[in-house]
């Protein structure tokens, strides 16, 4: 008995279940992804968003970094479609776009808290 199609799909699955075996694109975008976590800062500010909503004020003096650098990393984010932004008065508020991208911020900060402590890894 087989558990996905040749295309990776589950049979039976709903038509936007992710496929159990990536393609050379979801590896590609999932790199580029990746890359834009590489970076201190932007993992910072994005490590902030999974609270809720934020403004670029609150996100500066949080990642403690200059108001044009954090602006330039949140457009980046929000050009990669990581996070969207909205006008709030004079305000441009940001937030994570989806609960994906939440999960894997954790999970990157949980495995750097594991090593740093020498815990063993688990499931």
């Amino acid at each position: 008995m087989h558990l996905t199609s040749a295309d990776g799909a589950i049979p039976g699955a709903p038509e936007d279940a992710h496929p159990r075996t990536p393609g050379e694109e979801q590896f590609a975008l999932a790199a580029e992804l990746l890359a834009l976590l590489g970076d201190r800062t932007r993992l910072t500010l994005l490590h902030a968003l999974t609270a809720g909503e934020a403004d670029v004020t609150s996100l500066t003096e949080t990642c403690d970094a200059a108001r044009p650098a954090v602006s330039q990393h949140l457009a980046r984010l929000r050009l990669a479609g990581l996070v969207s932004s909205r006008k709030e008065g004079r305000r441009v508020v940001y937030a994570l776009r989806d609960g994906h991208l939440r999960r894997l911020v954790d999970e990157a900060l949980s495995v750097a808290d594991h090593r740093l402590r020498d815990r063993p890894p688990h499931d």
